[in-house]
């Protein structure tokens, strides 16, 4: 097992050019180039000062040796205090301007990238990560907003770099380009170390991603890792994860760790040939000591920026790969893709699947040459055995998913022309896991339909066993439901999430019944509100409760992706085929019949035991 195994990338991440990126991010400042012209300025007059220090210093010492007098001794200080005030307030201001640039860059970023987050279907989620996607829009656009900051640093100094060459070349021409041929050795090596840094800081930003998804699915099962007490285990898990990521960074920093000693050291022995050669010139008269001066100086000034080049290089390198990292997932490709963008007009939910052909992977077919007829206002029930292709029905008359043939259609419309935000409008989806978002009863009935008033939700709640159910709540509407719900029943959450639908009035309804049993009091209360929601749109359960199957018009009985029977219960069960063999299983139990004769069959056995 490699060292980066469990570290590969994602199948959306993309590799982008230095040039591919460094304009892609240009793009996102673009708004902001009278605040970036000005941080330019501002730069100048920072380097500008920073350069013109080691002048004033060397004509000081020059002067001074000249006119030695108490004035002239006060007055080079100052001159000396005032540019570096000057450059302080220069680098303060420019730092404020380019703070809030990155900042306002970052939040627009982090916003596509969660907006493309959000569009993506269903399929993209079945295969990535949603703790790595999160890493993606938080960590990641933080990382890229540093590697801004630290370009404008960069840039200051390079600037800065170039007012001193000037100044060398007119110190001392011929030291000055000994020295300048030192630079392309180190700019080599610093590139030389560009493609490995980019290598160990991807896969950081990995491990780190690895670690976010481990502390999301561990606390989002929490209460299941304390009711099976294995707190310790979910412990283990993120402390292998934990010491992965600790190892990974480990060596990404040593890898990291080694580009400014090899460099500092290349320019430690320049620096030292060339002091030993302007010592010689000013011994020899050449150059005044103050120019010498001046030239060691600005020689250490010049050689900074360079070797921050190498130092900042694990900064650069994780920004740039943050950027590419978040890009990738802002310009990851959809699964399911519409031929047009028609608004949906008002449906009248009319379903036709025409010789449709859909699987998840490859050469694993879930429907093949699939043909079904829903008519408008008609309920339908699908039944079948796990992996009958029920939820892949319904799932593709969602468009969370794209088939590979055939048409479906939707009031004689293909439902790939529409516009998905009109279409998912018109249809209201409750999932066998009823999922609610942290906050009240009433905001959750109401993210449907923002414009449904309390008092329309209050009546449709009273229509539901006289409201007992909603009397039940210790705050009524204004109850807090905790994060995922935590705080209601089961029951309790199935109502507000078919609650949610009915004020939504749906022109097509998906059920995904819950398998969790509930106490026959508050299945009567779901079956009342299910009753209102089947009344006004065409709906498809898929159901796992008789009382929904009975309900349905027509049953569509699913096995391996087919329609091998279809009819109401009465009939299906007279036919005695594949439906009658999944009542006697699934639904039986469930029927008053079998109950009265499982309670006669009890107190027989009671009697026969005291007997």
């Amino acid at each position: 097992m490699g060292f980066f195994a469990g570290l590969d990338a994602e199948k959306y991440d993309r590799k982008y050019s230095d040039r591919e990126l460094v304009r892609r991010i240009l793009v996102y400042f673009r708004p902001h180039y009278r605040r970036l012209i000005l941080v330019g300025l501002l730069v100048l007059v920072v380097s500008g000062s920073g350069a013109l220090l080691p002048v004033l210093v060397s004509r000081g010492i020059d002067f001074l040796k000249q006119e030695l007098t108490t004035i002239n001794v006060l007055l080079v200080p100052f001159a000396v205090m005032l540019t570096g005030v000057i450059a302080w307030l220069a680098n303060w201001q420019a730092r404020r301007l380019v703070v809030r640039s990155v900042a306002d860059v970052v939040a627009r970023l982090a916003n596509e990238a969660f907006a493309s987050a959000a569009e993506h279907d269903l399929s993209f989620y079945d295969q990535f990560s949603s703790g790595r996607i999160a890493s993606r829009i938080t960590s990641d656009t933080q990382d890229f907003g540093q590697l801004v900051v630290l370009t404008t640093d960069l840039i200051s100094q390079v600037v800065e770099s170039l007012i001193l060459a000037i100044v060398l070349i007119n110190i001392e021409w011929q030291l000055s380009l000994t020295l300048f041929a030192v630079i392309p050795i180190v700019v080599l090596l610093a590139a030389s170390f560009r493609g490995l840094a980019r290598k160990v800081t991807r896969a950081g930003m990995r491990a780190m991603a690895n670690v976010n998804q481990t502390i999301k699915e561990t606390v989002s099962g929490i209460a299941v890792a304390k009711n099976f007490r294995q707190e310790g285990r979910i412990f283990e898990i993120f402390d292998q994860s934990n010491r992965m990521s600790y190892q990974v960074n480990v060596r990404r920093g040593l890898v990291l760790s080694m580009v400014f000693p090899v460099l500092n050291t290349v320019g430690g022995w320049m620096t030292a040939l060339l002091v030993y050669v302007g010592g010689l010139s000013a011994v020899q008269g050449a150059v005044t000591v103050g120019a010498w001066y001046l030239f060691l100086l600005s020689l250490d000034r010049f050689m900074f920026p360079v070797m921050n080049l190498s130092s900042f290089w694990t900064q650069i390198q994780n920004g740039l790969s943050a950027a590419e990292r978040v890009f990738a997932l802002i310009d990851a490709d959809p699964s399911v893709v519409q031929i047009g963008n028609v608004k949906a007009p008002p449906l009248k939910g009319q379903i036709d699947f025409k010789h449709v052909y859909f699987r998840y992977k490859d050469n694993e077919p879930v429907l093949e040459d699939f043909n079904l007829h829903i008519r408008p206002g008609e309920s339908v029930a699908l039944v079948g055995h796990t992996g009958a292709g029920k939820s892949s029905v319904v799932k593709l008359i969602a468009r969370f998913y794209e088939f590979q043939a055939g048409e479906i259609l939707i009031d004689h419309l293909d439902i790939r022309s529409f516009d998905l935000g009109s279409y998912r409008c018109q249809l209201g989806i409750v999932s066998q896991v009823p999922f609610l978002f942290s906050g009240t009863v009433l905001e959750n009935i109401q993210y449907s339909c923002k414009g449904a008033s309390p008092k329309e939700i209050e009546r449709l709640a009273y229509q539901i066993g006289n409201g007992e159910w909603l009397e039940a709540l210790p705050e009524g509407l204004l109850t807090q439901v905790g994060e995922r719900g935590s705080r209601l029943s089961m029951g309790q959450r199935q109502l507000v999430s078919l609650m949610r639908v009915l004020v939504q009035k749906p022109a097509i309804f998906v059920l995904d019944e819950a398998t969790a049993s509930i106490d026959p009091f508050t299945e009567r209360q779901i079956q009342q509100a299910l009753s209102m929601v089947l009344a006004q749109s065409t709906s498809i359960l898929i159901a796992h409760r008789l009382s929904t199957v009975k309900s349905a018009d027509r049953i569509i009985v699913l096995d391996h992706g087919k329609i091998i029977e279809q009819g109401t219960h009465q009939e299906l069960m007279s036919a005695g085929g594949h439906y009658a063999e999944l009542y006697n299983t699934y639904f039986r139990h469930q029927s008053l019949t079998y109950i009265e004769q499982a309670g006669k069959l009890k107190e027989e056995i009671n009697v026969e035991w005291r007997g």
